[in-house]
């Protein structure tokens, strides 16, 4: 057999017909392999073990008789099982590529192909990093725009701007629980997620969060009307509320896309493209648009690519010497042992679907733990587990990077943290709250409140060598009760 002939192995964040049903793949079969052992490794969200097996099984029925579909213990078994040398991609993790790797080395993988699930691939990337001592993502979007052509009017961007971001950042609506936009696409559950939901009670795997209905597409169809649904019913309303939180409306506007887009169902410029020409139509105003483009072909393309290209210490840095261990009240998902309601409400967000939009899980979870000095590599794994939409790739630059200031400001300039006044601006948490984001000390001292300030403190010298964040060291200086915040931060158990 040649590599001509091989079968195609496709992994479950690969199963897009971009990758299976490319002309050079349509002739081959395609090995679709469940490891028990790669279930079992970490403790995986209940409802993200759900996604990718039903993934995988409905893949394996739509493909038919070009579908060998395995379940052994560990890959090498299926390949070894299948009793052909097979061909794949580059696989999203690096644990994944050493493995291909070795099996390759052994003869059970003849050939590693580039990934063809992102918009620029690797080698590309390395072209246009060479030399940078900065990796700031506006350069990286620019380019992207430019290299795709993506809301581009010759050579120009369209509307002469760049970035829209400051039209995009309105508060929740007053006097209002929902935004009001139309509902995302649901998913309908079959028998095949019946099984899935079967055989994982069966394994008693040892995960996190709470089963549920499935809320997001694992299949090509489902994922095709979900972006559909998005760009006709919601996209138009997405920009202006993007930074916003509202309780009783977790999607908002959000396409909700995250999932199958990290399933491989979707590849990233089909999305920007149909979110391109839905402005062309004139449904969908330019900031809207051009603030999920941003998402998609900027920082969702910069983040994978900068997890190959800082290389695997990246993870290992901790720059604001962070060490405090994950609280128990985290890692088990239990937001109803939290008293500030707006990290009440992300906590029990993750527990019940596995997905908060950005700004729950940047200045919600990612500020507090910034804050409260959370060990920034074991914060990078519990996203990756604890999220549907976590993979490997996708944490290390969001949590290392942006959210914790791990890296010391290699991707952010600096660290995001902000108090209650800012979640009382952004969010419609505070009015319901035991605690008063104006207060910072006292039973009523809104937790981000104080711990902004703790943190600000703890890291003063730093801070205020830096131009954007020198400020907040001057009015920390000025506080007449900063030993008293510092002293009640020190002794707070409870949130």
């Amino acid at each position: 057999m040649t590599v001509d002939d091989a079968p195609l192995w496709v992994f479950a964040d690969q199963l897009g017909p971009h990758v299976h049903s490319a002309p050079e793949h349509a002739h081959r079969q395609v090995l679709l392999v469940e490891a028990t052992s790669a279930l079992r490794r970490r403790r995986y969200h209940r409802q993200k073990l759900h996604l990718v097996l039903s993934g995988l099984r409905h893949l394996a029925e739509e493909l038919g008789d070009r579908a060998v579909h395995l379940r052994t213990d560990t890959y090498r078994e299926a390949l070894e099982q299948l009793g052909r040398p097979v061909v794949v991609h580059e696989p999203t993790s690096r644990a994944a590529e050493a493995l291909v790797h070795r099996l390759a080395a052994e003869g059970l993988v003849a050939a590693v192909l580039p990934t063809p699930t992102f918009a620029l691939g690797r080698a590309e990337f390395a072209e246009w990093a060479a030399g940078r001592e900065s990796f700031r993502m506006e350069a990286f979007y620019r380019e992207q725009r430019r290299r795709f052509d993506v809301l581009m009017d010759a050579g120009e961007p369209v509307g002469g701007t760049w970035n829209l971001d400051a039209e995009n950042r309105e508060r929740p609506p007053k006097g209002r629980t929902t935004l009001g936009v139309e509902p995302p696409w649901w998913p309908t559950e079959d028998a095949v997620d019946e099984q899935v939901r079967a055989d994982l009670d069966a394994m008693e795997l040892d995960t996190v969060g709470v089963d549920g209905p499935r809320l997001f597409p694992v299949t090509r169809s489902e994922a095709e009307q979900a972006l559909e649904q998005f760009v006709d019913t919601r996209l138009a309303d997405f920009g202006p509320h993007e930074d916003a939180v509202m309780a009783g409306d977790w999607p908002m506007a959000h396409s909700l896309l995250s999932v199958p887009m990290n399933l491989g169902l979707l590849h990233p410029l089909e999305v920007v493209h149909a979110a391109e020409a839905a402005h062309t139509r004139g449904d969908a105003p330019l900031a809207s648009v051009e603030g999920f483009v941003r998402q998609v072909l900027g920082w969702r393309e910069y983040v994978w690519h900068l997890y190959w290209h800082l290389g695997e210490d990246y993870l290992d840095r901790n720059a604001l010497d962070a060490h405090v261990p994950l609280p128990d009240w985290l890692t088990e998902l239990d937001g109803d042992a939290v008293t500030a309601a707006c990290l009440a409400d992300a906590v029990n967000g993750v527990r019940d679907r596995g997905w908060v939009h950005h700004i729950p899980r940047l200045m919600v979870l990612g500020n507090h733990a910034l804050q409260r000095g959370y060990d920034p590599r074991a914060l990078t794994d519990w996203f990756a587990t604890a999220f549907v939409d976590g993979f490997a790739w996708v944490m290390p630059v969001n949590v290392i990077g942006m959210s914790q200031h791990a890296d010391g400001g290699l991707i952010a300039t600096k660290p995001y943290a902000a108090g209650g006044a800012y979640l009382n601006k952004m969010t419609d948490h505070c009015g319901g709250c035991a605690y008063d984001p104006k207060v910072r000390v006292g039973e009523k001292a809104c937790p981000f409140t104080a711990g902004y300030w703790a943190f600000t403190h703890r890291h003063r010298e730093r801070l205020a060598a830096n131009h954007r964040t020198a400020r907040a060291v001057a009015s920390m200086n000025r506080l007449s009760d900063l030993d008293a915040v510092l002293a009640q931060e020190s002794l707070r158990e409870e949130l």
